[in-house]
């Protein structure tokens, strides 16, 4: 008995000393006569680096999935980015004459966290510890399984200039609502997908109709490509915050090539938001 209490008590020192162990920063090499390309998985919100001798460019304006990172000869510093949905990630960043790695794609794996991480309140008092599935975790699980799945909600497509994309799915589950979405490229150029966005257009009844538009912030993007070459297809998983529509309302998936013009808007009726599987 007196053995097993020991193992558990070294096991649990074992445990909050990992917990404890600092974060080991990557290192990423720039200078001054080429650009360095970091792709996120998710839009870049802010960005900031701490010496004045690194600068990190990235459209401020209107939210994008990469910046260019530049360096002059001096004392290495760090970067911080936080994108849109709030994982935030962190490098060490340093000068270096001659560089060969000009673009990272970044996992979301590499996060080193979120910036509104969740808090156990002080006053709770502590039960037995469960093992509890974190929810981007679950939304990975589910979103596997739908991009596999066979299940469709109906007729939703749009094409142009031999790209098609359509919706082959909407699933509501928990607080989530998932959209199983295909993009074809049928055409001899490769597409670089600059964006795939979601918003919620309302159309107002006057004299003079005029549009607006909220962008829903997704809670994941799954599957999502940054290339797709001609004559395949991807199947992507869009995952945003539960919701419904009026009947003035529309949902619009907004297709962005990036350096191009083979842009699409998808446009989603209010009964298939209100009736999902």
């Amino acid at each position: 008995m007196k053995k097993n209490i020991l193992i558990s008590v070294f096991v649990l020192i074992c445990a909050f000393a990992k917990a404890r162990e600092p974060v080991v920063l990557d290192t990423i090499y720039a200078n001054d006569q080429k650009n360095v390309a970091l792709f996120f998985p998710d839009p870049i919100r802010q960005a900031i680096t701490g010496s004045g001798n690194f600068v990190f460019t990235y459209n401020r304006e209107k939210a994008q999935y990469f910046g260019l990172l530049q360096a002059k000869p001096g004392k290495e510093s760090n970067l911080l980015v936080i994108t849109a949905n709030g994982l935030v990630f962190s490098y060490i960043v340093r000068y270096r004459e001659r560089i060969t790695e000009l673009n990272f794609f970044i996992p979301e794996s590499k996060s080193i966290g979120n910036e509104r991480p969740t808090l156990q309140d002080s006053t709770t008092v502590a039960g037995p510890s469960v093992p509890v599935h974190n929810k981007r975790d679950r939304y990975r699980e589910r979103c596997s399984e739908l991009v596999k799945s066979d299940q469709r909600i109906g007729r939703i497509k749009k094409r142009g200039e031999r790209i098609v994309m359509s919706v082959d799915n909407i699933v509501a589950e928990g607080e989530a609502l998932y959209f199983v979405v295909q993009i074809e490229n049928r055409s001899s150029l490769d597409y670089d997908l600059n964006f795939l966005n979601l918003m919620v257009r309302t159309r107002k009844r006057a004299k003079k109709k005029s549009l607006q538009s909220l962008f829903q912030e997704p809670l994941l993007k799954y599957n999502m490509p940054s290339k797709i070459k001609a004559g395949t297809s991807v199947r992507l998983v869009y995952v945003v915050p539960k919701f419904s529509m009026g009947s003035d309302r529309r949902a619009v998936l907004k297709l962005n090539e990036k350096n191009g013009e083979r842009d699409l808007e998808l446009k989603i009726s209010h009964r298939h938001i209100n009736n999902p599987n």
